[in-house]
């Protein structure tokens, strides 16, 4: 009865109200501002919730499209599951925007944070690994011990709560299960897992947070017939929805590592030690698979490589390695088939060798013509992995949407080319859908310019980042640093910092240059608002999904318009299914992903209403040719120039550069 009045009080808010100028969000939550965008996004949701049917939001930044969703969300008194594109916009939509939502309406609502089981400590691992006390690195056993004290005393074991323990340290190894290495009801350590606790108090929430990986886990779960990781629910809502296809293809794909295949070796050699013995032939089978793995590896060239299967045939030694790869697998299998039964681990271990196996014998085998997928192989400096992608994920992703009566939301800031969300709809099967798309409020002609340079050259000559540089230098010395400078390719980003270092030195700046690698991520964000006048590089995994509102960041720098290399495995196996299937692949796949993905990164510059700053876009080929109207139709309606006095008068004058037409303009 309780749980029903929750619901009946909660139905008697009205969402004009609550977003007007003097309701309830303006009321608890400090600086919130009254902008008929959210209410109009909120709305939509609210139909759509009410409907049980799919909604397709573009919310332009600035429109708080978080508060948009949650709050109907919050106010339909159903099950709700919110899934966002990472852990950390996991964590502040749990932390920050939803508490912010639930003191707007005074809401009793309970609420679960829910990651995948690599994010909890694991007290079987941990304490086995520290009784064994055989580690990689000689710093983790320090680390080790500490994580044991913080598992000791946390109520969540959630490892992004452990102060002081780097999230990327090694010794997290030690302290985690996988899908394949947890030992379920077998385990002593199940009554006080931590996982089962989160998926405990997901089951009991209202409102369940996860992030996409985890979603996508749960569907790929559910089509292997275990239990699902979500509970059933009445609404979805998919944040950062532009990420969905990509992230469904990992999780309705394959892929097989020599990484794998070393950690259940060791993993075998070191039980076999313990619990076996008296089994030798084990260890030696464990050891014999560490070597096929590794030749397996050293088949291929030390530099980097991406191949199709049937491009595979280059490489002379490669048949014999897979082959010996699977005899030492099938070995191990079969001498861990007999000992499985002395011990839970050792079970385990079988169970995860068969898993490999099935994986292995999977991508060798013939494409269905039913599924169409592509099988790839790719190299790093130290691991081999063999992937089995699908085309289209299009068939699976929307069979989901019509299996049960459920309201979908799916929300981002880019999710249209130019309000068209045909490119979107397409690949995750998306048949009828009500669709939205609502404009930042933000005055982008007065705070920003884009900024398209004259006379650089052709993307794909030699010479295009040693341009790209010396385009730069002048706008980093009007800005004064602030900058961010985003590649396509790492191999730019290593040219452009050696140019820049150089070019720095030179004119005697000191502004510091960060660069992508030498830090983690959000480390390398924390010093770039530090200094102040900070240059980062970097290039995909900061395009996206990076806040830095205010004067720090005030220059915008990409290199090349974001098209995806036409040599990648999957691009290329998707345009030639597009082209085989009487469609256009420039203009159906490669023009629609680069707009979106160039809104992407824009969409670094601009964070709020004060926010000031200058996007350049090196690549002449968003003025120069005819498809380049499309993009410049997707990015937000700065001020256009070509001219680089533009841009040294608006850092000169506060922001106040001169609105021109929306087309791109010479002055």
């Amino acid at each position: 009865m309780l749980h029903f009045a929750v619901k009946s009080s909660l139905k008697m808010f009205d969402l004009k109200q609550l977003f007007s100028p003097d309701g309830a969000c303006a009321a608890v939550l400090p600086g919130w501002r009254a902008r008929p965008q959210q209410l109009a996004m909120a709305e939509a949701v609210e139909r759509a919730i009410a409907d049980n049917s799919v909604l397709l939001a573009e919310a332009g930044t600035g429109t708080g499209k978080t508060l948009a969703y949650l709050i109907p969300a919050l106010l339909s008194g159903g099950k709700v599951v919110i899934s966002t594109g990472t852990k950390a916009l996991q964590d502040q939509l749990f932390h920050r925007d939803l508490p912010a939502a639930r003191r707007a309406l005074k809401s009793p609502v309970k609420v679960a944070l829910l990651k995948g089981r690599a994010n909890y400590v694991c007290h079987h691992h941990l304490q086995r690994n520290l009784a064994d006390g055989r580690f990689a690195n000689r710093d983790d056993p320090a680390w080790l011990a500490r994580i044991a004290r913080f598992a000791e005393t946390s109520t969540r074991g959630d490892r992004a709560e452990a102060e002081g323990i780097p999230e990327d340290a090694s010794a997290w190894h030690y302290a985690i299960s996988s899908r394949d290495t947890c030992l379920g009801s077998e385990c002593s350590h199940f009554k006080s897992c931590f996982v089962m606790a989160a998926r405990k108090a997901a089951l009991e929430a209202e409102v369940v947070v996860v992030n996409h990986h985890l979603f996508f886990a749960d569907l790929w779960l559910k089509d292997e017939g275990v239990a699902e990781l979500l509970p059933a629910c009445n609404t979805v809502i998919l944040d950062e929805a532009h990420q969905l296809a990509d992230t469904a293809a990992q999780f309705f794909g394959e892929t097989l590592s020599t990484a794998q295949l070393l950690d259940l070796a060791g993993d075998t050699k070191r039980l076999a030690a313990v619990k076996a013995g008296d089994f030798p032939a084990l260890r030696r089978a464990a050891e014999e698979l560490v070597k096929a793995a590794r030749d397996l590896r050293l088949a291929f060239p030390q530099n980097p490589v991406k191949s199709t299967f049937a491009e595979l045939t280059r490489y002379d030694k490669w048949p014999a390695a897979l082959t010996a790869l699977s005899a030492g697998l099938d070995d191990m299998t079969k001498l861990l088939q007999s000992q499985a039964e002395r011990d839970a681990d050792l079970k385990n271990c079988f169970e995860r060798a068969q898993t490999v196996q099935a994986t292995l014998a999977s991508w060798q085998r013939d494409d269905d013509p039913d599924t169409p997928r592509v099988r790839w192989l790719e190299t790093t400096l130290s691991s081999l992995l063999l992937h089995a992608t699908p085309l289209s994920v299009g068939a699976m992703f929307g069979a989901r949407l019509t299996e049960r009566a459920q309201a979908w939301i799916l929300t981002s800031a880019t999710l249209s080319v130019g309000g068209d969300f045909t490119h979107l709809k397409t690949r995750l099967g998306i048949g009828d859908a009500e669709t939205l798309c609502v404009d930042s409020p933000f005055d982008y002609p007065r705070q920003g310019v884009l900024y398209v340079p004259q006379g650089l050259p052709a993307p794909n000559t030699p010479e295009f980042t040693d341009a790209v540089v010396k385009a730069a230098l002048p706008v980093l010395e009007v800005s004064r640093g602030r900058a961010f400078i985003l590649f396509t390719s790492l191999r730019a980003l290593d040219k452009a910092r050696g140019l820049l270092t150089d070019a720095f030195k030179f004119r005697g700046w000191d502004y510091p240059l960060l660069v992508q690698g030498d830090a983690p991520k959000n480390e390398l964000l924390a010093r770039f608002q530090a200094s102040g006048n900070a240059v980062l590089l970097g290039s995909q995994s900061f395009w996206e999904g990076v806040d830095m509102p205010g004067d720090v960041l005030s220059v915008v720098i990409i290199d090349k318009l974001p098209f995806q290399p036409p040599d990648d495995p999957v691009v290329a196996a998707r345009i030639a299914q597009a082209g085989k299937n009487g469609g256009k692949p420039f203009m159906d796949y490669q023009l629609p992903h680069a707009a979106i993905s160039l809104k992407q990164g824009a969409g670094r510059l601009i964070r709020s209403e004060t926010d000031r700053g200058v996007l350049m876009i090196c690549d002449t080929r968003l003025a120069d040719k005819p498809y380049g109207r499309l993009l410049l139709n997707a990015l937000p309606a700065m001020t256009r120039t070509r001219k680089l006095e533009v841009v040294e008068r608006f850092f000169a004058n506060e922001g106040k550069a001169r609105v021109v037409p929306p087309a791109m303009a010479e002055s």
